[in-house]
């Protein structure tokens, strides 16, 4: 191989390097930021690796809306939508998640979701055979939103798994937040 050739070949080599970094940035030249969508999966991935082992496969878990962590009681869209979420990820993963938008096991509002009634925790494993249930709460901070995500076995309350993540709360988690949020 020539000198020349070398010197082409490492040109080359050079200015694929230089493209695949470019694949890392944004139209605007910046580092590529993960998407909402992109951090909810990541984190249900981290959830579902967690959890097994310790979760009954036989059995369904069952998914409630994330709330408000200072406020258990309530919820909002953003809440909904991230329960939403992880129960796709959850299910493309091969758990079995049961549609609980019924009646009696979850206290079922409009506008707010399923709020699991800690009183009728057991009544979800009768009424549903589920074994785990899936929790989730979330905190507002000034230009952070904090999630954290369990799956809790139903039978004794532990924790099989765990995760948290958090987003850059921009004007679209924004409008997903109660109007109360600052």
């Amino acid at each position: 191989m020539s000198v020349s050739d070398c010197a082409r070949l490492l040109l080359l080599m050079l200015l694929l390097t230089a493209l695949a970094g470019c694949s890392m940035l944004d139209p605007n030249g910046r580092p590529h930021q993960p998407t909402t969508l992109e951090r909810v999966d990541a984190a249900a991935k981290a959830l579902v690796e967690n959890s097994r082992g310790r979760l009954d496969d036989s059995a369904p878990l069952v998914a409630t809306t994330f709330v408000d962590v200072d406020h258990l009681g309530q919820s909002s869209t953003l809440g909904r939508t991230l329960s939403e979420m992880f129960v796709s990820r959850l299910v493309e993963s091969g758990m079995q998640v049961i549609e609980v938008k019924l009646r009696n096991s979850l206290y079922i509002e409009e506008n707010t979701g399923e709020l699991i009634l800690s009183r009728n925790v057991q009544r979800l494993s009768q009424d549903y055979d589920a074994s785990a249930v899936l929790v989730g709460t979330y905190a507002q901070a000034q230009d952070r939103l904090f999630v954290n995500a369990r799956v809790v076995r139903i039978a004794d309350r532990a924790i099989l798994g765990a995760t948290s993540f958090e987003l850059p709360l921009n004007n679209d988690l924004r409008t997903l937040l109660p109007p109360s949020y600052p």
